[in-house]
């Protein structure tokens, strides 16, 4: 199984195949637009504005499944995203990235990557006995805990590495130029 083998559905409906995204680097993001992680947007579309013609693409997922934190239709998250934020990478329509409605991508995702922590700082402290309280064994399965969880995807079509949302974005940033 790869990641070129599903189909995502756009903000219209339709279905894409993620074959269209073969030979690029991938930054796959679930998103939701009233979340302290929020203002991540800005990074994120700094970096696609940076590397886009190096064939960098970043697929944005809203998600409501942490805290009711993505409210709103589809149309009306990407005019949220757009009009506050400027974004310009690709934007689908909400999906459920846990549990039994999860997307099949997000099923292959998390099925294929640990957690990798939290870390230190102020929104770890805040995270971890909300997440704990939601899943007692959150630090052993691979399902995404929160807001912005983001994927970076090689030219082939590898998962190479998992940033949890308090990664700082430096980090992010020099690990997909890395790999550009």
């Amino acid at each position: 199984m790869s990641i070129y083998d599903f189909t995502i559905k756009a903000q219209d409906g339709s279905e894409i195949s993620m074959e269209q995204y073969k030979g690029k680097v991938l930054l796959i993001v679930n998103t939701a637009t009233g979340c302290g992680f929020t203002p991540q947007y800005t990074p994120l579309q700094e970096l696609y504005e940076a590397h886009h013609n190096d064939g960098l693409e970043i697929l944005d997922f809203p998600c409501n499944q942490f805290a009711n934190q993505a409210p709103g239709t589809d149309e009306e998250i990407h005019t949220f995203c757009t009009g506050r934020f400027g974004i310009t990478f690709p934007q689908f329509a909400k999906i459920d990235v846990n549990g039994e409605n999860a997307t099949p991508l997000y099923k292959y995702l998390t099925g294929s990557t640990k957690f990798g922590g939290f870390g230190i700082g102020p929104m770890s402290l805040v995270l971890k006995p909300i997440v704990k309280k939601m899943d007692p064994d959150y630090k052993n399965n691979g399902n995404i805990k929160w807001n912005f969880t983001k994927f970076l995807i090689n030219r082939e079509g590898e998962i190479v590495g998992r940033f949890e949302p308090t990664e700082d974005m430096k980090n992010v940033t020099k690990q997909v130029e890395a790999i550009l």
